[in-house]
């Protein structure tokens, strides 16, 4: 395993270390740059300021930031020292942020000065570009430091969901369960490219990221935040060969068309879109924005890691709406009732990434079946020669007069209307179907569709009780603090508008 045994211990020594680990544009003065001497050090250094605060092993540290340098060497140097890593969601409520807090039972927390007040009182904190006693400077620690060996599934970190189904749970991931999705992601060449990442480090898809750039000794551009124009600019300037992102917010960057023509662009090498769904017009939209690019839908969880899909093993294409063939280090199936093997399911997965379990939780049934495999809760179908589809969440799916209603199956076919950039359905209450679809829609640039049009086109590309029975146009949708669509808000937005108009 490359020698990697902590997951806060990925810095290969015996390669150069004068070499650029990040280059760093949030924090007080930017751009700041890090090599990986720097970064090494500074982790050592948070690991032997938290060894000597007389921690046990396994105790919870968490961390409350917009993205930096100092936010990766606190989460590493937890983890090397034998405690456990929680980055928490800073764009929660404050009260969500003391209900984690106590939930993991954090003894101390790393933050940046505009969330220190958003720590509960009596937590001990440690602050990024503060001064005076609780300084991260201060805190740190120089010297060496001997990583700490981890047991056999011992949590390394806490991942907390983003309770859009409730209050937030605490994934509880092991060193063992991430070091093989590194292992199993680090591939020759992965050292020559420059990673940019907006999407925040209290979620998987920038934390995964990360750890691989890492690993693989690669350089990563890390804005604190995702601004559409920051990063348009940040590809520009710095020129990164690799995008990841959850796909609204490549939806946002390609809708600021000036910015995108006056940036040169042609850096990009790969683009790697996930943790929701990609539409077909997205795809193609974001293939016309970087045409030397190859753009691949993914898919991943929080519990049970990033490695589930891959290519055919005979080399077929992957279609673009497909996130791929299953992987062959990945057990999969598809369930739907009593048939483990249906072409269209929710879909089950068993792999050494899969998580311990929810901490604290024991409301909470664990979606582990008794033969092992993850239930996802995402329902995908099957083609003839074994890709994979997303069709939509079961906790999304609503029933319209009987019928189940998957909202991203009805979004990609308003979608492929000429004049919708990006659709969202949700319910609405209904006193004769229980409830009825709506839709929120962006228009195509220089488009000008109307209602009527887009639910004539569902009426024809759909069964009958998929069409919307509202659409109502947006410049831009709410998004949740994970950068997916806010489909609460827009459900309680859709609620109002439709009972205003029933006044009328």
């Amino acid at each position: 395993m490359n020698g990697f045994t902590n997951l806060g211990d990925l810095i290969r020594r015996d390669l150069d270390l004068s070499k650029l680990a990040i280059i760093d544009l949030g924090g007080e003065e930017v751009p700041c740059e890090y090599t990986f001497a720097e970064l090494d050090a500074m982790t050592m250094g948070v690991s032997r300021a938290l060894a000597k605060r007389g921690l046990a092993r396994g105790d919870r540290v968490a961390i409350l930031s917009q993205n930096r340098t100092e936010y990766l060497a606190a989460y590493y140097g937890i983890m090397r020292a034998g405690f456990v890593a929680v980055p928490v969601n800073h764009r929660f409520p404050r009260q969500t942020i003391h209900l984690i807090l106590a939930d993991c039972g954090a003894k101390l927390l790393f933050c940046d000065r505009a969330r220190r007040e958003d720590g509960p009182p009596g937590l001990p904190a440690v602050v990024f570009g503060g001064d005076g006693a609780e300084c991260f400077d201060e805190f740190v620690d120089p010297g060496s430091f001997e990583t700490v060996v981890p047991g056999p599934r011992e949590p390394a970190m806490f991942l907390y969901t983003s309770g859009s189904t409730g209050t937030p749970k605490g994934v509880v991931l092991s060193h063992q369960s991430h070091l093989w999705v590194i292992e199993t992601r680090l591939v020759p060449g992965l050292e020559r490219h420059r990673y940019l990442i907006a999407a925040p480090l209290y979620h998987m898809n920038a934390l995964a990221l990360a750890k691989l750039a890492c690993a693989a000794h690669a350089t990563i551009v890390l804005l604190p935040r995702f601004e559409a124009r920051a990063y348009i600019e940040a590809i520009g300037r710095y020129r990164p060969t690799w995008l990841t992102a959850v796909p609204p917010m490549i939806a946002m960057m390609l809708r600021e068309s000036d910015a995108l023509a006056n940036t040169d662009l042609s850096s990009v090498e790969a683009i790697r879109m996930g943790s929701a769904p990609v539409s077909t017009s997205l795809m193609a939209a974001t293939h016309r924005a970087f045409p030397k690019a190859a753009v691949t839908n993914a898919y991943g969880t929080t519990e049970a890691g990033m490695i589930v899909f891959g290519p055919h093993p005979k080399g077929l294409p992957q279609p673009e709406a497909s996130v791929g063939y299953p992987h062959p280090k990945v057990e999969l199936r598809l369930v739907d009732g009593e048939n483990r093997n249906a072409e269209q399911g929710v879909l089950e997965m068993k792999s050494p990434a899969t998580m311990n379990g929810y901490h604290n939780r024991p409301d909470v049934p664990p979606p582990i079946t008794p033969d092992g495999f993850y239930a996802t809760g995402d329902v995908f179908r099957r083609d003839a020669d074994g890709f994979h589809y997303f069709v939509g969440r079961t906790d999304d799916m609503f029933v319209s007069g009987g019928e189940n209603i998957y909202p991203a199956d009805v979004e990609r076919m308003l979608e492929r209307h000429p004049g919708v950039g990006q659709a969202v359905v949700v319910p609405v209450d209904d006193d004769i179907k229980g409830t009825k679809p709506v839709a929120f829609v962006i228009a195509k640039a220089g488009q000008h569709p109307a209602e009527d049009e887009i639910k004539q086109f569902a009426l024809k590309n759909a069964p009958a009780y998929q069409h919307p029975r509202f659409v109502w146009f947006m410049e831009e949708l709410p998004l949740a603090s994970t950068n997916k669509v806010d489909r609460v808000a827009l459900r309680r937005l859709a609620q109002e508008r439709v009972a205003a108009a029933a006044k009328t």
